[in-house]
Formats: structure tokens, C-alpha cells, sequence
């Protein structure tokens, strides 16, 4: 490889770690402030640099808010669809789907928030339709599974699985609060600590 093209090669991934960096920056200010009052200037000034230089880098507030949420969405649906095409049992998928669900929260906390957050005013524009349509999909996804595991026996019956869904992607998501990457328990470990709960209650008999 020639001298320039090692310049070019190098400059393009400081550029890339730049933008990497600018991009965490940006989540978690939108995470923490709210992505609709936060202004470009603030993100810039949270980076370090000047509001003028983030234009460098991004044309817009929504591009910065699109690119965390798609990267998240996309790693996200990746690890679920891995899981769907794995052949586990019920119960099994299910613990699997709750598992990826809290990696999700370690790898992409501020994203997860924003996603909760935002959703409803960001899917107003026809950019960020595809927001309204994850939703679809994993309610569509938990559904199929719980009607699954109630007709092979693994679920109990006479519950409604609406209800279940609800509670399931209430209970676990709300994790992204309060949630943080080194504390006591690992992802997983507070994964096996819903699991135990959702599926085997927290009474002693």
C-alpha cells in the first residue's frame, strides 16, 4: 500500500472513531435531557467542540438520533432473529429473547431510553417510520411465542398473553433506568434473576 493511501486509510478511521464517539456523546444527552429540547450546540459542547464543527460530521440532529437508533435496532433484531432461528423449545426461546433483551440494555442503554422516550414524537415523520414498525414486530414476536408455548403445554393456560406481553416488555425494558454496564450483576445475571421471577415466582414453596 502506497504512503497515501495509508494517510487516507488512517484518516478515514480517526474520522470513523470521531464520528463513534460524537455519536455515544449524542445518546446520552438525548437519553438524559430529551432528545426534542436538546439543541445541536448542546450535544456539541457535551463533545467538546464547537456547534459549527458537529456539522462536520453530521447534517442534522435527526441524522444524529437515526443512526443511534438504527444501529441499535438493527443489533437488536439480529440477536432476536438468531434466537427465533435457533429451534429451541418455549421456554427456552423465551429465556433466550430475555436474555438478548438485557445485552441490549448493557450495549446500548441511551439508545434503549431514547427508543422509549422519543418513539412517539420521533414516528411522526415518515423518517422514522420504521420505528412504529419494530414495535409491530415484537409484539408480534412475543405473541407468537407465549400462543406457542400455551398450546405445547410449556405456558399456563387461562392467562391472557396481551397482558403477558405487556407486563414482559414493560418489566424488562424499564431496566434501561436504572441499569448500568460494571455495577454488582452482569447483564446476565439480572437476566437469570427476571427469568427466575417471570417463570418460577419469588415465593419459597
Amino acid at each position: 500500500m502506497s504512503a497515501r493511501r495509508r494517510d487516507s486509510a488512517s484518516t478515514a478511521a480517526a474520522r470513523a472513531e470521531r464520528r463513534a464517539e460524537l455519536l455515544a456523546t449524542a445518546a446520552e444527552v438525548f437519553a438524559s435531557r430529551g432528545y426534542a429540547v436538546t439543541t445541536v450546540r448542546e450535544v456539541a459542547e457535551a463533545a467538546g467542540m464547537l456547534g459549527g464543527s458537529l456539522y462536520y460530521h453530521f447534517d442534522s440532529k435527526e441524522s444524529m438520533v437515526d443512526e443511534i437508533l438504527s444501529a441499535f435496532l438493527t443489533e437488536m433484531w439480529a440477536a432476536y432473529d438468531r434466537v427465533l432461528a435457533s429451534g429451541l423449545g418455549s421456554r427456552e426461546t423465551f429465556q433466550a429473547l430475555v436474555a438478548e433483551s438485557f445485552r441490549m440494555i448493557d450495549r446500548h442503554r441511551p439508545a434503549v431510553m431514547i427508543y422509549q422516550n422519543e418513539s412517539r414524537y420521533l414516528s411522526t415523520s415518515p423518517r422514522f417510520s420504521y420505528l412504529l414498525d419494530s414495535q409491530e414486530r415484537f409484539r408480534q414476536m412475543w405473541l407468537e411465542l407465549l400462543d406457542r408455548g400455551v398450546l405445547d403445554g410449556t405456558f399456563r393456560v387461562g392467562l391472557d398473553t396481551g397482558v403477558i406481553y405487556r407486563f414482559l416488555r414493560d418489566t424488562v425494558w424499564v431496566a434501561a433506568g436504572w441499569y448500568r454496564s460494571g455495577g454488582r450483576l452482569t447483564a446476565d445475571e439480572i437476566a437469570r434473576q427476571y427469568l427466575t421471577m417471570i417463570l418460577d415466582g419469588i415465593l419459597s414453596t
